[in-house]
C-alpha cells in the first residue's frame, strides 16, 4: 500500500531544541583555546623544547609568563583545563558549560581592559568589543533558553 497514509504511524517530537550555532562555533572556540593554552603549558614546562618558536607570536606572553615561573605552568595548566571544560559542557548544553563559559569570557574581559588602560597591551582593545559581543550572545533569549530549559 505505497503512497499511502496509515492512521497507525507514530509521530515523533522532539525531545531536546536544537544547539545553536552560535554555540556550537564557541565550544569550538574553547576547544582552540584549549588546544592553545596547552601547548604554552607543555612549552613554559620544558623551556627550549622544539615547541619554543610558538613565542614568536606573541614574545610579550613569553617574558610576562616566563618571569612568574612555576606559576605560568600552573596558571596555563588552568586555562587548558577550563577551556575543555567549557568547549565539553556548551556543546552538551549543559548549564555548568554555559556558566563557566559566561565566567572565563569575563574574566578574559576584565583582563583586556585592565592592560588596556595603563598601557600595558594596546592590542588588547581589540578583545573588548569581543568578548562584550560574545557576552551579549550568551545572555540572548534562544540561548538562555536552550541552557535553561526545563528537561537539562
Amino acid at each position: 500500500m505505497r503512497g499511502r497514509s496509515s492512521s497507525s504511524m507514530t509521530t515523533t517530537m522532539p525531545s531536546a531544541e536544537a544547539r545553536p550555532i552560535g554555540i556550537t562555533a564557541l565550544s569550538l572556540f574553547f576547544l582552540f583555546g584549549a588546544g592553545a593554552s596547552f601547548v604554552s603549558f607543555i612549552s613554559l614546562l620544558f623551556p627550549g623544547s622544539f615547541l619554543e618558536a610558538v613565542w614568536r607570536l606573541n614574545p610579550r606572553a613569553r617574558a610576562g609568563l616566563g618571569g612568574m615561573g612555576v606559576w605560568a605552568v600552573i596558571l596555563m595548566g588552568g586555562v587548558c583545563v577550563a577551556c575543555a571544560l567549557a568547549a565539553v559542557g556548551l556543546w552538551r548544553g549543559s548549564r555548568w558549560g554555559y556558566w563557566l563559559a559566561v565566567c572565563l569570557l569575563a574574566i578574559n574581559l576584565i583582563g583586556d581592559i585592565l592592560n588596556v588602560f595603563p598601557g600595558t597591551e594596546p592590542r588588547a582593545v581589540i578583545g573588548i568589543p569581543i568578548a562584550l559581543a560574545i557576552l551579549a550572545f550568551m545572555m540572548s533569549r534562544r540561548v538562555r533558553r536552550f541552557f535553561f530549559r526545563r528537561d537539562a
